[in-house]
């Protein structure tokens, strides 16, 4: 088996995203901002923007359900910025490496197609991938099978003979990378640099 090419998640991967940077500022006691992030704007409903959801309609639903926390749930979108600190130096110079040594590197990504533009036009480095995957562009999220298949599509323009098995994925989420082993490929859940770097040698990537 050869590795002919790494598709990148970003978030914990390359960005260091995080909601709390935000409402660490916004709700300052920690049982009370763990009840907000975990039962208001959770991970469920913000995985719906990161599906083609508009903010828009997210916010007038969660609102209509919790009225109490309207501005809270508002500032999610109008302050969004400040949930991503920047990026990860060990994950960046994990993909440097692999950039180096020639090796075709892409991006998968649950993004909302609202925020995105933010940080296409805010980290060049997002330009150095050869393809890009947004789910909030295409309507569907990891790890529904048929957005592995659309990025494996994608690859095929540059790779045509590509297989399954010669993708390996890397993800900060494990139900991510196990949804890119169900489709073939190789799925990596990101811990650290290091680590995800010792799987890849493993699976004979040179770099």
């Amino acid at each position: 088996m050869t590795i002919r090419a790494v598709v990148f998640d970003f978030g914990g991967v390359l960005f260091d995203w995080n909601p709390e940077y935000l409402y660490r500022q916004l709700i300052p006691d920690d049982a009370e901002r763990r009840h907000f992030l975990s039962h208001i704007c959770n991970g469920a409903w913000n995985l719906q923007q990161d599906g083609g959801r508009s903010f828009a309609e997210g916010e007038a639903a969660l609102i209509a359900e919790h009225p109490q926390y309207a501005e809270l749930i508002r500032a999610w979108r109008l302050r969004w910025p400040e949930t991503l600190k920047g990026l990860l130096p060990a994950g960046v110079a994990l993909m440097e490496k692999l950039e180096a040594a020639g090796v075709p590197l892409y991006g998968l990504t649950n993004w909302s197609a609202e925020t995105w533009p933010y940080a296409w036009e805010g980290y060049p480095l997002l330009r150095r991938f050869r393809d890009i995957v947004v789910s909030g562009h295409e309507k569907m999220v990891k790890p529904d099978p048929a957005i592995y298949a659309l990025m494996q599509s994608r690859i095929a323009r540059d790779l045509p003979d590509i297989t399954p098995a010669e993708l390996v994925f890397i993800d900060d989420s494990q139900i991510n990378a196990d949804g890119a082993c169900r489709v073939g490929w190789q799925g990596i859940h990101h811990v650290d640099a290091r680590h995800t770097e010792a799987q890849l040698r493993a699976l004979g990537l040179e770099f």
